[in-house]
């Protein structure tokens, strides 16, 4: 079985480095996340609500640095990156990268 590594991958390791570094946003959500997990009955809906804010947030973020890099790109390579993209993204950040599935 021959593995393929996109020709894209080191540049997208770069940036989603870039922007794990960059951004407040992976800390805010895994302080929503453990504050949804420890609430109340009474507070889980409201808590599940703030985590997912962050969660849309993420996404928004990974996608606006996906499609401004792609926009730099041959038409014929757009969809490579993205493809590569997206990969390394849901990968490294899992369901926090969700909002790129739900939004291709």
């Amino acid at each position: 079985m021959i593995f393929r590594r996109g020709r894209f991958r080191e540049l997208v390791d770069r940036q989603l480095d870039l922007f794990e570094a960059d951004t407040d946003l992976l800390d805010e959500a895994a302080e929503t996340d453990a504050a949804w997990s420890r609430a109340s009955t009474d507070e889980s809906e409201e808590r599940y609500g703030e985590y997912q804010l962050v969660v849309d947030a993420i996404g928004e973020a990974l996608s606006d640095l996906r499609e401004t890099y792609a926009a730099t790109l041959p038409a014929d390579t757009t969809g490579e990156y993205r493809a590569d993209f997206d990969r390394a993204a849901r990968k490294r950040f899992g369901r926090l990268a969700a909002f790129l599935e739900e939004n291709d």
